[in-house]
């Protein structure tokens, strides 16, 4: 018994040795051609995806602080176009005010006394 642990004793270090520079979670040096270009694909659509949502957003964005600008103009003093703009970029365009629903709006509305 004696010896089979000394084996596996020396295997360990041996193993733990070479482990902090040799051993790569995913060699590439092992990868197949075909495994390489499924990982490259893959890591293209990611960053397709990112910058396709990143400017969906903004134009989202645009558009909503364009639509506070427009009701602006129609509404003037009694419209609060910065406190709007400013929600457009808070929420990322989520919420786009329309001028002409009322429900939209009313957050960015003020009573002028």
């Amino acid at each position: 018994m004696t010896g089979n642990s000394a084996d596996f004793v020396s295997v360990i270090s041996s193993d733990l040795r070479g482990s902090t520079t040799s051993t790569q979670a995913f060699p590439i040096s092992k990868m197949t051609t075909s495994s390489k270009k499924i990982a490259f694909l893959a890591a293209a659509l990611l960053l397709t995806a990112i910058v396709g949502y990143t400017a969906a957003d903004m134009a989202n964005v645009a558009i909503c602080i364009r639509n506070c600008a427009q009701c602006k103009k129609m509404l003037g003093d009694y419209f609060e176009g910065s406190l709007c703009a400013d929600t457009c970029v808070k929420f990322k365009g989520k919420m786009i005010p329309d001028c002409e629903n009322i429900e939209s709006i009313s957050p960015f509305l003020n009573k002028l006394e």
